[in-house]
């Protein structure tokens, strides 16, 4: 009734339907694929693959000097999420203790979940 009143004055109006929707977090389960076939796919990663009969290097440049960056500086909370990632990392065995001259910052970037994604910048080595 209200509106009317105001197109009969010659006012413009504009009609807005606002619906709410509730969107649930994406489950690993509800990709089809896992759903069709469960028994393929693992809950937890085993660890590193086993070792092969060929032994894989880098050759490196002679007279190369190892590069090592300064660690980028991260907030608390980024500090702490680098502690909590590097000790699972650990404890599944995909990565061990170094003491490699050579060494790349770890920087964070969010990711869609607000979880944080770790990328190492390998771009001096």
């Amino acid at each position: 009734i209200k509106a009317r009143k105001y197109v009969e004055n010659g006012c413009e109006l504009f009609l807005a339907q606002v619906t709410g929707t509730v969107s649930k977090e994406k489950q690993v389960e509800d990709v089809l694929v896992i759903r069709d076939f469960p028994e393929v796919f693992l809950e937890d990663l085993p660890g590193l693959p086993p070792h092969r009969q060929v032994e894989f290097c880098i050759d490196l440049i002679p007279g190369a000097t190892p590069v090592a960056r300064a660690p980028y500086r991260l907030a608390p909370s980024k500090l702490k999420e680098l502690s909590e990632q590097l000790k699972e990392l650990s404890e599944n065995g995909f990565i061990r203790p170094s003491s490699s001259p050579w060494g790349a910052p770890v920087l964070f970037v969010k990711k869609k979940d607000c979880s944080f994604r770790m990328c190492i910048d390998y771009r001096e080595l």
